[in-house]
């Protein structure tokens, strides 16, 4: 399924990074009040109703010789390209200016697409200027209080309204998307799978640059290879493709059953592999660890050990994952990653028996009582499992206030000791009783 995406769009310093972080409901984005300081794309995660979607704050676009400016537009253009609903937010207290216009005319192609966004309407200069702003052309026009939160709802009824709920792939088959940074080896990953060169394979980092799906065979049954790409604008092509992969990623991430993240045995594991495999955490997704280019790696046996316990401490989030250690390029141990994808996808829509799931909280509760707080302890009534991809249950309790975060921790170890969720999250949902 894809999840539709959202631009915030607009000149430095009107405001773009408060209704972000409004609409995410948690602070990602820095708020300053120095013109520009937004000048990568922030993403995020959102829940309205019925709806989830991606929401991009953009950095803000400014006419001048300013550094940053040139890539902060490069930027915009890029979110703007690939958003099924673009927020142009300007400054109602300020009012128009030529940077405005600038954006309005980036905008033109995409019209049809574009909410105007009026913020910091809770200052009384807004109407002074109201009525300029009909001056930009944009039919769908509402005025928000980013700081506020006046009309944040109103705006998001509004964006739900302009794209489709949740479209559907064609196909049914299992799909398992291949994500890593640049030159790790992903399109050489997939062609060894393949047995046959489908896809460009390049050592300069970002040479794939769309996400592109191929269909295969694998013991009689079909499956869905994406290998998971950087970005094209069309006519353009942008270089610093590490910063501006993300949003392909993320969508071919959405669409996956199962994804694979590649990490280059050659160079370790580094920050951005972590930020990487967040994505798909936060997204659900079942998740096995390929370590790629292991052909070019000396004393095997030693590495190995060393690997593990790195592996171990990076990933200690997702302790869960299988890893599975390979060389695309000799075709080397490429035959022990489908079982684990396979694996991690069976567990992922694993259903559990009410009364055993029960079963294995009670005995877990009774044998480790959590500590109480200000006379109060929490009790475990009622466990139910409610949903797969990724298995989701409901535990309902006393008091949500008195789960502590390592007590849900050591709920979710015992479950994983009595069933066999290795590669895929889990999720538990505390609810009071009654609570739906």
């Amino acid at each position: 399924m894809k999840m539709p995406v959202v631009a915030l769009i607009g000149r430095p310093n009107v405001g773009k990074s408060t209704i972000f972080n409004k609409m995410v409901g948690r602070k990602l984005s820095i708020i300053e009040d120095i013109p520009g300081v937004t000048r990568d794309r922030v993403y995020g995660r959102c829940e309205y109703k019925d709806y989830k979607f991606h929401l991009i704050d953009t950095g803000g676009i400014e006419l001048g010789e300013n550094a940053f400016n040139k890539e902060i537009k490069m930027q915009a253009e890029l979110a703007i390209d690939d958003a099924d609903v673009v927020v142009f937010v300007v400054d109602g207290k300020e009012g128009l200016t030529s940077d405005d216009f600038l954006v309005r005319d980036m905008l033109k192609k995409v019209s049809n697409k574009v909410i105007l966004a009026i913020n910091k309407c809770d200052s009384k200069k807004i109407k002074e200027n109201e009525y300029d702003f009909y001056e930009l052309g944009f039919e769908n026009m509402i005025k928000v209080s980013g700081e506020q939160g006046d009309g944040i709802s109103d705006l998001l009824d509004i964006i739900v309204k302009n794209f489709n709920l949740y479209e559907k792939d064609l196909t049914d088959t299992v799909k398992f998307s291949i994500i890593g940074r640049p030159n790790v080896g992903k399109s050489s990953l997939v062609n060894a799978i393949l047995n046959e060169d489908r896809v460009i394979v390049s050592d300069i980092a970002g040479t794939t640059r769309d996400a592109i799906d191929t269909e295969f065979n694998y013991n009689g049954s079909s499956y869905t290879v994406i290998d998971t790409a950087g970005m094209r604008k069309r006519g353009k092509i942008y270089e610093n493709i590490e910063k501006y992969s993300l949003l392909r990623s993320l969508k071919a991430i959405d669409r996956s059953d199962v994804c694979v993240l590649v990490i280059n045995a050659e160079e370790g594991i580094i920050e951005h592999d972590k930020h990487i495999a967040s994505y798909a955490i936060d997204a659900g997704k079942a998740i096995v660890i390929a370590v790629n280019k292991w052909d070019l790696i000396e004393d095997k046996d030693n590495k190995l050990k060393e690997w593990k316990k790195d592996i171990e401490s990076n990933f200690a989030f997702m302790s869960y994952a299988k890893v599975v250690f390979l060389s695309a390029k000799t075709k080397k141990r490429v035959h022990t990653l489908m079982p684990e994808v396979l694996n991690a996808y069976e567990n992922s829509k694993k259903q559990i028996k009410t009364n055993l799931i029960n079963k294995v909280i009670e005995d877990a509760y009774e044998l480790n009582l959590p500590p109480s707080y200000k006379g109060k302890r929490l009790k475990i009534y009622f466990t139910s499992q409610v949903r797969t991809n990724p298995p989701t249950f409901n535990i309902q309790v006393n008091s949500k206030s008195l789960i502590h975060f390592s007590y849900e921790r050591y709920l979710e170890n015992k479950i994983r000791e009595s069933f066999d969720f290795s590669g895929t999250p889990i999720v538990l949902n505390f609810k009071n009783k009654g609570e739906q």
